[in-house]
């Protein structure tokens, strides 16, 4: 049996961040487990494939789907999550948000030493190579390569003057001084290439000796002896013989907010009710393990649009395969966009301390996660609510690791969070309806001119609403007082030694944004206190 000082399990935004940090001191071994491949494609390296990896099962696409929803008419919502080398930072919209300030401050005053805004900022800061450069609230010479968008389109700026006929703020980027109103978003896009954290942090650095990384290995379960994690199996082909190795220092779990905690109930470490009725055998009692999930729940509003070439009706006669042919080949084209460039962050309400509704607005015609394909010129603003009441679970559905888990995200069971997406129905219309789209909006297709009450809305709201892909909390960072805490401040599992989880699935609360940059960003953090240190908080 192999000895290694760490085992990552997962490959994902946070394990490519802990492989490549921690194997920097030589003399420390670290085995890295993927359960998907290497995720070396045009399709993820093009910022337009985003489209095709999203929508189906694949190679890079767990395509998980959760129970029936009973505040969403029942139907089963389709939930895409990465596979492979880079995890979902290979197959996201590769929006580079980190979400306002108060949000990491609440978690501080949560008793959660560390993790106030001051406290990250220089984490994130050590992650960006910003094209703005370095500043006060940016860094330039990070591995993740943070960008503006290419698109030459008139539309996203027309946008933004939308917005600002609507009254709301204009800003000049979401991670500065202000994140609230329209603007242009960040891309963690290099060259026209997606920078996956893959790309960013892992490729540069697989040639370490003190580095082995092991591709289509699925964890069956973490070994726990007497308290403490001790090691890791894995098989290589489902019915295969399982392979084990063993942890010296730490086990690191970074499979992400639906597969960490599946992995612990696995293992036998979670509520000892559900463990039980599973088939699983109770190792460590942890009820919070898989409770707690939030994510944000999305409404998609699509217009037809005249004078606008947009999104995949520009491959009309050619293809993606065409337009995956000229990127591969010439590095040019439609393949370099993401075709979501522009967006905002608004209140639902007056009195609000900080936006609670995000806005992507895309350019194409988006329909069932882009399963349904455009026939005509358009736009979509998706809205999504960013700090929902609603909680959920993940769950096991049998004893078997190949099994998908149970996801019951249970959306909308508040009175607020239904109003809140009533309300991004209104303000979509109402910055859609601006003089500055008018050269480019030709009617409404979704929800459509017969939607109008309150009750109308609702129902549309039922039928159609899905995930942003945003899943977090399974894991949550709390105090010891705090019932369904998984980890402590320091994303050590309550309870046991030598085991720490490492992604989404840690955050007590979901942050107001996309949430790839900040599960970088607690990867890098992470990493240093692991390595017993901490960077100085910002000034």
């Amino acid at each position: 049996m192999q000895t290694y000082d760490y085992v990552i399990i997962g490959a994902g935004s946070a394990g490519c961040v802990l492989a490549a940090r921690l194997t920097e001191d030589p003399d420390v071994s670290v085995l890295l487990l993927e359960a998907g491949g290497r995720n070396d494609g045009v399709l993820v390296r093009m910022p337009a494939g985003v489209g095709e990896l999203i929508k189906s099962k694949n190679a890079s696409n767990w395509g998980f789907s959760t129970e029936p929803e009973p505040h969403l008419d029942n139907r089963r919502l389709w939930w895409p999550r990465g596979k492979g080398l880079g995890g979902s930072s290979s197959i996201n919209g590769m929006i580079y948000t980190r979400g306002h300030p108060q949000d990491y401050d609440e978690w501080r005053q949560m008793g959660l030493p560390g993790w106030s805004f001051d406290d990250v900022l220089p984490y994130f800061k050590r992650l960006e190579g910003h094209h703005r450069g370095e500043c006060d609230l940016h860094g330039g010479g990070g591995p993740l390569t943070i960008s503006g968008g290419e698109s030459d389109s008139p539309f996203y700026d027309a946008l933004v003057e939308a917005g600002r006929q609507a009254g709301y703020p204009v800003t000049e980027d979401f991670n500065g001084a202000s994140q609230e109103g329209f603007g242009r978003y960040d891309l963690t896009v290099a060259d026209g290439k997606r920078w996956s954290t893959a790309a960013a942090y892992l490729r540069p650095v697989l040639s370490r000796r003190n580095l082995t990384c092991v591709t289509g290995a699925r964890t069956t379960r973490i070994r726990i002896d007497k308290g403490r994690a001790v090691g890791v199996d894995y098989v290589l082909d489902k019915g295969a013989r399982a392979e084990s190795v063993t942890a010296a220092r730490e086990v690191l779990l970074c499979a992400g907010a639906v597969q960490s905690p599946h992995i612990l109930q696995l293992s036998g470490i979670g509520d000892p009710d559900r463990l039980t009725a599973a088939g699983v055998g109770v190792v460590h009692a942890l009820p919070g393990v898989g409770e707690n999930l939030q994510d944000h729940l999305d409404v998609v509003m699509n217009w037809k649009s005249r004078g606008l070439r947009t999104g995949y009706a520009m491959t009309k006669g050619v293809g993606m395969i065409g337009v995956g042919l000229n990127y591969l080949l010439r590095g040019k084209g439609a393949g370099r966009q993401q075709f979501l460039e522009a967006g905002a962050f608004v209140s639902s309400r007056e009195g609000l301390s900080r936006p609670d509704v995000q806005i992507h607005a895309v350019l194409a015609i988006m329909q069932d996660h882009g399963k349904v394909k455009a026939t005509e010129d358009g736009f979509t603003l998706h809205l999504c609510q960013l700090r929902p009441e609603s909680r959920g679970r993940i769950g096991l559905r049998s004893a078997d690791p190949f099994a998908d888990p149970v996801i019951v995200a249970n959306y909308l069971a508040t009175a607020e969070d239904r109003r809140v997406m009533r309300a991004c129905v209104g303000i979509g219309r109402d910055v859609a309806r601006q003089a500055a789209l008018d050269p480019y909006r030709a009617g409404e297709l979704s929800p459509g001119e017969d939607v109008r009450t309150d009750d109308e809305i609702d129902a549309w709201v039922r039928r159609t609403a899905e995930t942003i892909y945003h899943p977090v909390g399974t894991c949550k960072m709390g105090t010891s007082d705090d019932k369904l805490a998984v980890v402590d401040a320091t994303l050590a599992v309550r309870g046991l030694q030598g085991l720490r989880v490492v992604d989404a699935s840690v955050m007590p609360t979901l942050i107001g944004s996309n949430t790839n940059a900040p599960t970088i960003m607690i990867a890098e953090k992470a990493a240093d206190m692991i390595k017993g240190r901490q960077l100085a908080r910002a000034a």
